[in-house]
């Protein structure tokens, strides 16, 4: 056995540097929204009848990457207006 086996490898890491951020929350953010969605208004049209998960999967579908855009292109309105709302701590 070498010295070169008993050597710790140096632990990736899986995070995202900080300046993804923005991204990241808009990416998990619209994510779980347009799940959301979809099950409510798939449930409220269609109700829970056969074919129901399939049909919100297939809404999901166009709503992930909808919702996604949307969350970035509103960001910096929504930072603003809470600016003007929120005192600074």
């Amino acid at each position: 056995m070498s010295d070169l086996d008993s050597t710790p490898l140096p632990a990736r890491s899986w995070k995202l540097p900080a300046r993804a951020m923005p991204v990241a929350f808009a990416f998990f953010m619209s994510g779980i929204m347009a799940m959301l969605m979809s099950l409510v208004i798939t449930a409220a049209n269609r109700g829970f009848s056969d074919g129901y998960l399939q049909a919100v999967l297939s809404a999901y579908s166009l709503a992930m990457p909808v919702a996604f855009c949307c969350v970035m292109l509103v960001r910096p309105v929504v930072i603003k207006l809470v600016s003007l709302t929120v005192h600074a701590p």
